[in-house]
C-alpha cells in the first residue's frame, strides 16, 4: 500500500538514505529540512523522482500537510554542529517535537522520533539496556544535545498517554557511511579524511573509549521495521550495532583500509565525553527481528570510496 510520508531532517546524513528506501518501497515522501547541517546533494539525484518533494522549512515553526506517518529526524546530531547554536538545538529537539506530534494528533499519523544513545549520558551501566536512565550533565557542553533529546522522549510519551498518539521512540547509536558530513566533527569522518588527506588522526584521550559503529543501511532498516510495528509497541528502542571499538582500533582500521601514512597524534579529552558506548539490542531483536548485518571493515570500505569521491582524492 503506497504511504504518504513525511521525513523531517530528510536531506540529512540518516535522512536521505531513509527518504531513498521509502522510495524504493513504492511510497510517497516529504522530505523537511532547513538545510542547516543537511545538504542538497544528498536527495539531489530524488528530486526528479515523481512521488518525492523537498520542502525547505524548520519544524521549530507549525507545519500542515497530510502524511499516513512521520520520521522525526530533523535535529544536527555531531557535537560541532548541536554546540554551535545550542538554543536553536534545544528548541528543534522540543519545539519540533511538540509541532510534530501535533501534526500526528490532528492526521492520526504513526510519528517515530530519532532519539539518541546520547540519553544514557557517559554511562555506568554497560552495554547499555532500554531501562537505564542515564547519567547525563544537565548543564555541561553536550546538554543542548542530550536534554533536548530526553526532552522529546517525555513529549513522546506525554502525548501517547494523554491523546493516544501512535509513537515510535528509536534510540539511534553511532551510525556512519556516504553521506557523512566532512566537517562534522564525528569520530569515523575524522578520521577517513585525515588519513585521506595525508593528516594527523587526532585521537581524544588515551584512545580507549570505546563505541559501536552502525552501518547506515543496517539503520534505515530498522528504523523502518521500528514504524512497520504494531501501535502497542511505542519503545524506546535501542538502534545500533554491539560491536564495540576503541578509538584506537578505528584508527588502525582506517589507516589500513586507506593505506594512509598518517600519523596517531592524542588531543586532551572534551568535557563529558563518555568512555564507553554499547548499545544492548535484545529488544530490537526480539520485537523487530533485526540486528545489523554490515560489518564494520565492510561499511568502511564503502565509507571510504564516498569520501574519496567527494573531496576528488
Amino acid at each position: 500500500m503506497k504511504k504518504r510520508i513525511l521525513v523531517t531532517g530528510g536531506a540529512g546524513f540518516v535522512g536521505s538514505h531513509l527518504c531513498e528506501t521509502l522510495l524504493e518501497k513504492g511510497h510517497e515522501v516529504f522530505c523537511l529540512d532547513n538545510f542547516f547541517t543537511g545538504q542538497k546533494q544528498n536527495i539531489i539525484h530524488l528530486l526528479d523522482h515523481p512521488y518525492f518533494e523537498l520542502i525547505r522549512h524548520d519544524i521549530t515553526m507549525p507545519f500542515f500537510i497530510e502524511a499516513d506517518e512521520i520520521y522525526n529526524l530533523a535535529c544536527p546530531a555531531s557535537p560541532i554542529h548541536y554546540q554551535y547554536n545550542g538554543i536553536k538545538t534545544i528548541k528543534t529537539s522540543v519545539m519540533g517535537a511538540i509541532n510534530m506530534l501535533g501534526l500526528a494528533k490532528r492526521l492520526n499519523a504513526k510519528v517515530l522520533q530519532a532519539s539518541t544513545s546520547e540519553v544514557y549520558g557517559d554511562p555506568e551501566v554497560h552495554p547499555q539496556p532500554e531501562s537505564y536512565w542515564g547519567n547525563v550533565n544537565p548543564i555541561g557542553p553536550r546538554a543542548c544535545y542530550d536534554e533536548g533529546k530526553r526532552c522529546a522522549e517525555a513529549l513522546f510519551v506525554n502525548y501517547h498517554r494523554q491523546n493516544r498518539v501512535k509513537i515510535k521512540i528509536a534510540r539511534i547509536f553511532n551510525t556512519y557511511g556516504p553521506r557523512m558530513h566532512p566537517n562534522d566533527g564525528r569520530v569515523v569522518s575524522n578520521f577517513i579524511v585525515q588519513a585521506l588527506k595525508g593528516e594527523d588522526i587526532t585521537i581524544f584521550g588515551n584512545g580507549t573509549q570505546t563505541r559501536s559503529f552502525c552501518f547506515v543501511d543496517d539503520m534505515v532498516k530498522a528504523l523502518i521495521a521500528l514504524m512497520e510495528t504494531p501501535d502497542t509497541v511505542t519503545g524506546p528502542i535501542n538502534l545500533g550495532n554491539p560491536g564495540e571499538f576503541t578509538m584506537l582500533e578505528l584508527a588502525e582500521a582506517v589507516l589500513r583500509l586507506t593505506g594512509s601514512r598518517s600519523k596517531i597524534v592524542y588531543m586532551p579529552l572534551p568535557q563529558d565525553d563518555p568512555m564507553q558506548r554499547q548499545p544492548d539490542i535484545s529488544l530490537a531483536r526480539k520485537t523487530l527481528g533485526w540486528q545489523p548485518e554490515v560489518q564494520l571493515e565492510q561499511g568502511l570500505k564503502q565509507t571510504i570510496g564516498y569520501f574519496k569521491n567527494i573531496l576528488n582524492l
